[in-house]
């Protein structure tokens, strides 16, 4: 018995359960790379791979278009919470709470500056640099931002750069 989709929704791909058999991992882990918390880059990848069962990209670009996907949402997850710890801030929430301990740890706060610094890029730029270090070829970064090969690596190298003088304006005064 086939079952019909309700009026106005979409229906769900044919192929969506072996794309995300394949593809999770890796989606989770370019997520992982941009939040930090493999908590919440499985929830981008959730979030992604919902969007991705109502699209119709081609299932030969899916990979592509996944990792770029869960690299815009997982940034535009960091712009929200740090617009809301922001509003939290200036309402004084939380003022009177003891410090985490994970805050403690320089490695930690680092990666924050460097995660901050990130979604301070021209999205563009920190795709790419999302995408690279979290192990996609040229090729791929190439084809999942619409780029010739050739143009990725100074692509990249731009990102690393602009990146590199973002952490040094907003460093922390010892």
């Amino acid at each position: 018995m086939a079952v019909s989709t309700p009026p106005g929704r979409k229906a769900v791909r044919s192929d969506l359960e072996q794309v995300f058999r394949s593809a999770y991992p890796r989606v989770v882990a370019v997520a992982a790379r941009v939040l930090g918390s493999g908590d919440q880059a499985e929830d981008v990848a959730q979030e992604v791979f919902l969007t991705f069962g109502r699209s119709r990209v081609p299932a030969a670009e899916a990979v592509g278009w996944l990792c770029v996907a869960a690299a815009h949402t997982a940034l535009n997850h960091l712009r929200t919470g740090r617009r809301r710890a922001s509003r939290e801030k200036a309402a004084g929430v939380g003022d009177a709470v003891s410090p985490d301990v994970a805050d403690v740890v320089v490695t930690l706060d680092e990666r924050r500056r460097v995660r901050r610094a990130l979604a301070r890029l021209p999205r563009k730029q920190a795709v790419a640099l999302v995408l690279r270090h979290s192990g996609l070829s040229y090729a791929e970064v190439a084809a999942a931002l619409e780029l010739s090969p050739g143009s990725v690596g100074t692509v990249v190298r731009r990102a690393e750069s602009a990146l590199r003088k973002e952490l040094n304006r907003h460093a922390p005064s010892d």
